[in-house]
């Protein structure tokens, strides 16, 4: 895997909580290029005991991917594979996943992939996508589906975002997204 969300925010939360740095950023070199993390403090929250313990936050930097045409012979398995919803747009990554947009977020939320037909697919996985509901508080919604890998479903997948960030900045026009997943 290129990219690992989860690997480097706990590894930067444990190089700056254990002291073993004394600094407030690290610079992590992957094969997706250098990820920063920057500690955030100043963050106070009281325990159960009384006593008050500082808090931090990290804020991790990660890389821009681009969407591209993807491969046509694609489109009738994913049409397949998600169970004949239409496909309002589909490119791929740069990680090599496909990237598709539905009608609407609650599309998104509702669907019932077929795995199999996934796993056939060239990508690496599929990204779903669509707007999110006016009053969700969300500007859209994604799922990531990665069968090939052994995940059927990832929960939390922060490369997607690094697509999907840019992606929804440019449709909606927004600087600042709110995303669910």
């Amino acid at each position: 895997v290129d990219l690992c969300g989860h690997a480097t925010l706990a590894s930067a939360h444990f190089l700056f909580s254990s002291g073993l740095l004394n600094c407030n950023s690290v610079l992590f070199h992957t094969r997706s290029g250098v990820l920063t993390a920057l500690k955030i403090d100043g963050f106070k929250e009281g325990q159960s005991s009384g006593r008050k313990t500082d808090r931090f936050a990290i804020e991790l930097d990660f890389p821009q991917v681009s969407l591209f045409d993807c491969d046509s012979s694609d489109i009738p398995l994913l049409s397949n594979s998600l169970k004949g919803l239409a496909l309002h747009s589909v490119k791929k990554t740069t990680y090599n996943d496909l990237f598709i947009e539905l009608a609407s977020g609650e599309q998104v939320e509702s669907l019932q992939p077929q795995f199999e037909e996934i796993r056939k697919c060239s990508s690496r996985g599929v990204l779903v996508t669509g707007i999110a509901p006016k009053k969700s508080g969300f500007d859209f919604y994604s799922r990531f589906f990665c069968p090939k890998l052994g995940i059927n479903e990832d929960p939390v997948c922060g490369s997607a975002h690094c697509a999907l960030g840019p992606y929804w900045a440019t449709k909606l026009g927004k600087s600042h997204l709110v995303a669910y997943q």
